[in-house]
C-alpha cells in the first residue's frame, strides 16, 4: 500500500513539474508601468533560437525623400517586418530593439522621439500584434547618410 501511495505521489509531482516546465518555456514579457509600449524585461526559455538582425535604415519614398522621423520609422519597421518574414518570423517575435535617433534639424536639433513613437506604435502594442520588446532608444551624433534620422536593430526569438 505504501508503495502504491509513493508511486502515485511521484506521478503527481512529475506531472506537476512537466506542466510547469511547459508553461515556463514560453517567452515571458514584463510590461512597463503606465502602459508605456515596451517590455521592461523579456525572458527567453532554454532551447529558444535567437535571431540577431543587423541595423536597418530608411528607404527613400516615391518622391526620392526619406521623410521625417515618423516616416523613416515606418520605413525601417516595414523592412524589419519583411526581413523577419523571410525567416518565418513576425514582429511579435521581436524581443529586443535598439533604436538610434539622430537630431532632427527641424526639431531644434533634438531627436524626434514623439515621431518615432508614432511610427513604432503602428507595429507594437496593437490589437493585432500586442507583443512588446525590451527596448533602448538613444540619440546619436549621426548615421552614415546625413538624411537618415533613424536606425533600428532587433533580436527576435523563436521556439
Amino acid at each position: 500500500m505504501l508503495m502504491r501511495t509513493t508511486l502515485k505521489t511521484v506521478g503527481l509531482v512529475a506531472g506537476a513539474l512537466l506542466a510547469f516546465s511547459v508553461q515556463a518555456q514560453e517567452i515571458q514579457r514584463v510590461p512597463a508601468p503606465n502602459d508605456f509600449p515596451i517590455a521592461t524585461s523579456v525572458s527567453i526559455p532554454a532551447g529558444a533560437q535567437l535571431h540577431y538582425l543587423s541595423g536597418v535604415v530608411p528607404s527613400k519614398d516615391a518622391q526620392g525623400h526619406y521623410g521625417d522621423t515618423e516616416a523613416q520609422t515606418i520605413s525601417v519597421l516595414k523592412t524589419i517586418e519583411s526581413n523577419l518574414k523571410a525567416l518565418g518570423l513576425g514582429m511579435g517575435d521581436v524581443v529586443k530593439m535598439q533604436v538610434y535617433l539622430v537630431a532632427d534639424p527641424n526639431k531644434d536639433n533634438k531627436m524626434d522621439f514623439e515621431g518615432f513613437m508614432k511610427g513604432y506604435q503602428q507595429f507594437f502594442g496593437t490589437k493585432d500584434q500586442p507583443n512588446l520588446p525590451a527596448r533602448s532608444a538613444m540619440q546619436v551624433a549621426g548615421l552614415v547618410m546625413p538624411e537618415w534620422l533613424i536606425e533600428i536593430e532587433v533580436v527576435a526569438a523563436s521556439k
